[in-house]
């Protein structure tokens, strides 16, 4: 019975997450995530499955001296569902061009910044050089210009591309449901779409121009790749950005459950991006610490066991080796956020943003396998499928 009402690729008359999400008053949220008391900190470490609310719990600032009990905790079940595994992944930056004016994107089109698009030679020079290093999981980066580094440009080259990768994901600008769908026949596996923030207040002041100003368009994007039958979706919200950076990773959870009822087909990632300098940046409008962070991520472990849970450069070396064996099951090293950067490392000025874990890809994968994990390059093949 189930199984016939949430069927991928079955619209209806089902409720959109944008109904739902109307229904979620900000203030509201906000106010319940603060009046969390030690009792529903306590009531949801020794739930088996957690509620929403019980999220919120352990989300709040009450649950922050409970921080050991829960890390324990969420190691625990990354442990019962990962083993000893983490999958590791890189991005490829194929064009910084962009056509949106944000506040916080060193792409943003209103930063004198050097512009490039890798053509086809390129391309193969920067796969030739990931596949040197090992890596078997991409993905691609590019800004959002949907005339210049749009659907023409991917037709053309994922399937080049896809020759080189076992896996191929994609964090592009939000594209139709049929475009996806043509894509994932020319190799994509994933698509990464954060919404940046469900604080549409605060998502206006940052967006200035372009596309990406159409916060709804954004927000239905994963209801469009779960019709397209796309296999894994990547969530997140910009930390930082709002005023409230727990309302909006509790929007997060709302958004995830609500997909996995809907496109229960698709697997889920989940990712935990701070704000990190770049060109033109702006400062935090909430400030979260490592503790907070660490208190974020086991949160999201408890509530979503089987979720992939991704933490990438942004963070330092030293809390990624710290907090990686506690939760964490996909992680990207070596990365360079500049189109042509593994091949020509030294452009920094085409950067979207500075990395904050500069390690080599050697030295990240020695640094886990020190603290017991086993590093995966590659855990599938697409001719075997993903589902019984």
């Amino acid at each position: 019975m189930i199984g016939n009402i949430f069927m991928n690729g079955n619209t209806g008359s089902k409720p959109t997450f944008r109904h739902r999400w109307q229904q979620l008053d900000w203030d509201d949220v906000t106010l319940s995530i603060n009046s969390k008391t030690s009792h529903d900190v306590e009531y949801a470490l020794n739930s088996e499955h957690l509620t929403l609310d019980d999220f919120m719990a352990l989300l709040s600032p009450a649950a922050l001296p409970y921080l050991e009990p829960l890390a324990q905790r969420a190691q625990q079940l990354t442990r019962q569902r990962f083993g000893n595994t983490v999958g590791f992944y890189i991005p490829l930056y194929l064009s910084n061009l962009c056509a949106n004016d944000c506040t916080y994107c060193g792409f943003s089109m209103s930063n004198h910044i050097k512009r490039k698009t890798l053509n086809e030679q390129e391309i193969e020079a920067e796969c030739q050089a990931l596949k040197k290093l090992g890596f078997e999981h991409i993905l691609l980066v590019t800004g959002e210009h949907q005339k210049k580094v749009g659907m023409d440009y991917f037709r053309h080259y994922l399937p080049l591309i896809h020759r080189y990768f076992s896996s191929v994901t994609m964090e592009v600008q939000p594209l139709a449901q049929e475009e996806y769908a043509e894509l994932k026949t020319l190799g994509l596996d994933g698509v990464l779409v954060y919404q940046e923030t469900y604080h549409q207040p605060s998502y206006q002041l940052h967006h200035l121009k372009g596309k990406k100003q159409d916060f709804h368009w954004r927000l239905e994007t994963p209801e469009r790749l779960g019709r397209a039958g796309i296999d894994k979706i990547g969530l997140g919200a910009l930390i930082g950005l709002s005023p409230h950076w727990r309302t909006d990773c509790y929007m997060v959870a709302e958004h995830l459950l609500f997909l996995q009822k809907q496109f229960w087909k698709s697997r889920y990632s989940i990712s935990f991006p701070r704000l990190r300098p770049c060109a033109g940046g702006i400062e935090p409008a909430s400030l979260m610490n490592d503790a907070e962070l660490v208190q974020l991520i086991c949160a999201f472990r408890l509530l979503a066991p089987d979720v992939e849970l991704s933490l990438s450069t942004r963070e330092s070396p030293y809390f990624r080796d710290h907090v990686v064996p506690l939760a964490i099951n996909s992680v990207s090293a070596g990365s360079k956020t500049q189109p042509g950067g593994y091949v020509e490392s030294d452009h920094h000025e085409l950067e979207q943003f500075s990395p904050n874990d500069h390690r080599s890809v050697k030295q990240v994968a020695e640094a886990l396998v020190k603290s017991g994990l086993q590093p995966v390059w590659k855990d599938w093949d697409s001719y075997l499928g993903r589902h019984g």
